[in-house]
């Protein structure tokens, strides 16, 4: 294992690298390579969308071809793919599950939000894909105009079945885990957030929405910094 350090940014359902556009440069500035890889779950074309383990094996893939030691950071449904995906990797030092759904075996993000799809789920009618309803609320609601206009325009569907699939390695029983909890989060409650943070070595709490990244990005490049030190 060499002596760099790379951080791999894992973005959640609907999104994509973009999501990281404020945080990459800052982070390479002090010295941290980045990795942003693109889930197969998400895109336009939703008769040819991945699904869980696709977005894991994906994962899997960034992490085999990083030289030397890595951190990775997972925005919210991102988290399920980083406890598949990173699970037997010899080279992650650390996992940082940031306002994310960090899983235990057996379990999926839809039964983890209960079973019951929220009223801003927006199903198709295959019932392949999801997208949003309402995004500006649930993601972005401390973010600038400017920002939110942005994100909204970038967001395409995902794959409804990789929202369901169930957990079936867990990476954080054995590569130490951080979770970093958004205050003013209106898709994933704080109460939720408190009780996912509690399988994880370390907390940190950030006055942000379901978007840090967006709205206050050098705070998270911060907390990133610190956790990744």
């Amino acid at each position: 294992m060499g002596d760099s350090r790379t951080i791999v940014l894992v973005h959640g359902a609907w999104h994509g690298p973009w999501a990281w556009s404020k945080v990459v440069d800052p982070l390479r500035e002090r010295g941290f390579a980045v990795e942003t890889p693109t889930n197969p779950s998400r895109g336009s074309d939703t008769g040819a969308l991945g699904d869980l383990y696709d977005d894991a094996d994906n994962l899997r893939r960034t992490l085999s071809g990083i030289d030397g030691e890595a951190v990775v950071v997972a925005h919210s449904y991102g988290g399920v793919v980083a406890t598949e995906g990173a699970a037997g990797a010899d080279n992650v030092s650390r996992i940082v599950y940031l306002t994310a759904f960090m899983l235990d075996e057996g379990e999926s993000l839809f039964s983890t939000v209960g079973g019951v799809e929220p009223d801003w789920w927006v199903k198709d009618a295959e019932e392949r894909s999801l997208v949003t309803a309402q995004p500006e609320i649930r993601f972005y609601n401390t973010c600038s105009p400017e920002d939110t206009e942005f994100a909204v325009g970038q967001l395409v569907p995902q794959s409804l079945p990789a929202i369901k699939q169930p957990v079936r390695s867990v990476a954080w029983r054995d590569i130490p885990s951080a979770y970093v909890i958004c205050d003013q989060d209106n898709a994933i409650p704080v109460f939720a957030q408190e009780a996912l943070s509690e399988r994880a070595q370390e907390v940190r709490r950030l006055p942000s929405d379901h978007s840090p990244f967006l709205c206050i990005p050098d705070k998270l490049v911060d907390v990133i910094a610190e956790l990744a030190a």
